[in-house]
């Protein structure tokens, strides 16, 4: 292998050498009949081997191999200059597209006939173009009609248009040794109105914390209560009354929603743990105040998808170009989105032949929520128009401005370059010079070069206000509509309990004969009957509820149970009519009235049972002494 000093010296000795036969030099070509020369670029690698690559390890040529070509060289630009070529492309815009004129011919625009008319300048030839039946670049089970076939069986000179370099089609075409660039397909999908991060109250914490967070809220309360009646039993202490486990809870939902406890241990342990709950709560609630607060001014705005891994996760339906890079890419077994494959079994992706792209986006993307995948020169076009049309609906509205997202990750990378039959020798003549463009920085700039320098809608607006949202609170909805519909369910829950506690109350007494006529019939209105007659008269009270600072009607007196009469005033509403005496178990009952009382022996002492007008059972005791101390406790 040749030596970079060797090089260096063969390269001063060309330069020295006097021309061959007193032309001109071998690496200029005469364009002009002024005498003028054009530059090409020579290779080193021999003409007639045409499917040569480039080997790193490969040894250089010297000298004398150069030397060799050279003959070979001017024959083939004598054969270029004056050629017609026939060139075939895609509708591929910016890159590579078409228009044909009034007389029919088609002629070619984009970024890839500005390359084909630069070296038409410079060889000297000139050319037609010719499109595929189909729009498509082709593969081996996607053959017929397709820009590949035309190539393959060299109905083509040459195929002008960015084609991704894909494993399966090497076998049919020659592609360039020149990469024109590295072809980067980006997803297009609908602006959401939040970040994916999201902005609501949850936003500050991941979705493990917030479960742990539940999960301490839940095990704390009975943690401290265990440990309560550990240390009490161990210690014997009795100063300190244990904490029942619902007042333990009840402090650990406190702390959280820093409201204070009536609860004051005495111990020095129970202390110690209390306070690290307040500690552990003081720094979560700090945490999470500031996580919001930055989350709902200066979060940075994500998308829901930005990876592969995204679309093949949550199943997102996607649209790509019929015939193009990604759907080759996909049902390539090797190619590097073939996990990608079930997704079209399922329906999930749909290849679109429609090479408008606007179209594609307002009717994929707009209407039905789908991610567009293109190239990022069409993706770059496309959206600066969209943004164009949509300033003149609305000036200064951005979010009317920039209704799609774009991606930051590209979906697929593919080096792209022409493509030429194999055999053909064009490679050799044009490939050099395509290098020196793509060097030049020329074809990136010509990609780029009827868009603005500022990025067209980028994900993040940039608006310094943000007004809160419904969507930013909706969980403080939730939490309502949660809170009152269990408060609802205890309620339902409360009155079926009362309701069924008040029927067997009601079958526990009808089966002591109280609230029935002698005939065994009962009489006596029902105790939610009785409940809905007191709150119409402005004297209703709830069952167990405090009789403190009320004027409550105290049980009939002693003497008032052995004495008739009628009812003269509300004080002697309690009296009962003596009649009717009839023997039921070791107690007469009284009356028979539906209010009617029993007379009982209870632990020894007689009894009078009686309903009082609330349904609850009241026992009236018979003997002097015990009646004495009765009277005196409701009417003293």
């Amino acid at each position: 292998m040749a030596t970079g000093i060797e090089l260096l010296v063969a390269a001063a000795l060309c330069v020295a050498c006097p021309p061959l036969n007193d032309s001109p030099p071998t690496n200029l070509i005469q364009l002009g009949e002024n005498g003028t020369y054009s530059p090409v670029t020579e290779l080193p690698i021999d003409v007639e081997d045409s499917d040569a690559v480039f080997d790193p390890d490969a040894p250089v040529e010297t000298l004398e191999a150069i030397n060799r070509k050279k003959p070979k060289l001017r024959e083939m630009l004598d054969w270029i200059g004056g050629k017609h070529l026939r060139i075939a492309t895609l509708e591929d815009y910016p890159l590579s597209y078409t228009e044909v004129l009034e007389n029919g011919t088609r002629v070619g625009h984009g970024v890839s006939f500005q390359i084909i008319d630069f070296l038409k300048k410079k060889f000297n030839f000139t050319y037609e173009v010719v499109v595929p039946q189909d729009n498509i670049i082709g593969s081996p089970n996607d053959f017929d009609r397709s820009l590949i076939e035309m190539v393959n069986s060299s109905t083509v000179d040459l195929a002008a248009a960015f084609i991704p370099s894909l494993s399966d089609q090497r076998s049919f075409v020659y592609y360039s040794t020149t990469t024109l660039d590295e072809g980067e397909w980006i997803m297009v999908m609908q602006r959401p109105r939040e970040s994916a991060s999201g902005s609501g109250l949850l936003a500050p914490f991941e979705f493990w914390v917030w479960i742990l967070i539940l999960v301490s809220l839940l095990a704390v309360g009975p943690i401290i209560y265990l440990l309560i009646i550990l240390r009490n039993r161990l210690t014997g202490d009795g100063q300190q009354t244990p904490y029942s486990l619902g007042h333990c809870a009840w402090f650990v939902y406190g702390a959280l929603m820093k409201q204070g406890s009536t609860l004051s241990p005495i111990a020095d342990s129970t202390r110690l743990l209390f306070a690290t709950w307040w500690i552990f709560i003081t720094i979560l609630t700090s945490f999470y105040t500031a996580n919001l607060t930055a989350f709902l001014t200066l979060s940075k705005f994500t998308l829901p998808y930005n990876t592969v891994n995204d679309i093949l996760t949550k199943n997102k339906h996607f649209v790509s170009m019929r015939g193009g890079g990604v759907e080759y890419a996909i049902r390539t077994t090797n190619e590097s989105l073939s996990m990608l494959n079930r997704m079209i079994q399922n329906n999930y992706a749909v290849f679109s032949d429609e090479t408008n792209d606007t179209y594609n986006l307002q009717n994929y993307v707009e209407k039905n929520g789908y991610v567009f995948v293109r190239d990022r020169p069409a993706i770059n076009i496309m959206l600066y128009r969209d943004y164009l049309y949509r300033k003149t609906v609305s000036f200064s509205d951005e979010k009317v401005h920039c209704p799609f997202a774009m991606a930051k990750e590209p979906f697929l990378k593919k080096k792209r370059t022409f493509a030429y039959p194999i055999g053909s020798n064009l490679s050799q003549l044009f490939d050099p010079e395509l290098l020196h463009l793509v060097e030049s920085g020329i074809v990136k700039h010509l990609s780029k070069r009827n868009l603005p320098s500022a990025e067209i809608c980028p994900q993040d607006l940039g608006g310094t206000e943000r007004q809160l949202r419904n969507g930013d609170l909706m969980m403080t909805y939730y939490i309502m509509l949660a809170g009152f519909a269990t408060a609802l369910a205890v309620f339902s829950t409360e009155l079926v309990f009362r309701y069924v506690n008040s029927r067997q109350e009601a079958n526990k007494w009808a089966r002591h004969g109280i609230g029935r006529t002698p005939n065994g019939q009962s009489v006596a209105p029902s105790r939610w009957l009785r409940g809905w007659r007191r709150l119409n008269s402005g004297h209703g009270q709830l069952l167990g509820a405090s009789t403190h600072g009320q004027n409550v009607t105290p049980p009939p007196p002693y003497q008032s149970i052995f004495k008739g009469g009628s009812h003269v005033d509300p004080l002697n509403r309690w009296r009962r009519p003596l009649a009717n005496g009839i023997a039921l178990g070791n107690g007469v009952l009284l009356g028979g009235d539906s209010e009617g009382g029993v007379r009982r022996l209870i632990n020894g002492r007689d009894y009078m049972v009686f309903r009082n007008p609330n349904g609850q059972s009241q026992l009236v005791p018979v003997r002097s002494p015990s009646a004495a101390l009765f009277q005196f406790s409701y009417t003293e």
